[in-house]
């Protein structure tokens, strides 16, 4: 029948085939399997990044309900006062409460746009007229005929290594 060595030798060359041919498949198969981890991560990216953004609107619309249930409030605590300034106070001082709390908004406004106008900063300097302006191409320079040339009054003998003045 078949010798042992022939059934050896096939029984390796089986393995050898298998083993190759299960490589090919692993290869041709991996991309699709790291594409679905990929895949997988993402979606979990996603939905983390989409429960942040819930919470951060979350966030923005209780806060936005806190500030008007300050405001109505503070409104309520105004509406208090003039109410008892009516009732207590002199008409004079009502009146004066109530001219007040009507003006408050529209001074704060006024006062907004009384404000003087801020320019923006310039690059170049301002001139004097009738004198050179900075940019000048002589601006600062003297000629030694029409001013005193200065002698120094002190040199550096007169002071010591510590800078202080060696006057006697």
């Amino acid at each position: 029948m078949y010798s042992f060595s022939a059934l050896i030798i096939t029984g390796l060359f089986c393995l050898l085939a298998g083993a190759g041919l299960g490589v090919l498949v692993a290869y041709a198969f991996r991309a699709k399997i790291l594409g679905q981890d990929l895949e997988q991560r993402l979606h979990e990216a996603e939905s983390s990044m989409q429960g942040y953004q819930r919470d951060v609107a979350e966030h923005f619309s209780q806060t936005s309900q806190l500030v008007n249930n300050l405001t109505h409030a503070y409104r309520e605590v105004h509406e208090h006062l003039a109410n008892g300034a009516l009732k207590l106070a002199t008409p004079a001082i009502s009146r004066e409460i109530l001219d007040s709390a009507n003006n408050n908004l529209s001074s704060d406004t006024k006062a907004y746009m009384s404000e003087q106008r801020i320019e923006p900063p310039r690059d170049w300097a301002p001139k004097a007229p009738g004198t050179k302006g900075a940019l000048s191409e002589d601006y600062d320079l003297r000629d030694d005929h029409h001013t005193n040339a200065r002698m120094p009054t002190e040199s550096a003998d007169d002071y010591d290594f510590d800078g202080k003045a060696n006057r006697y």
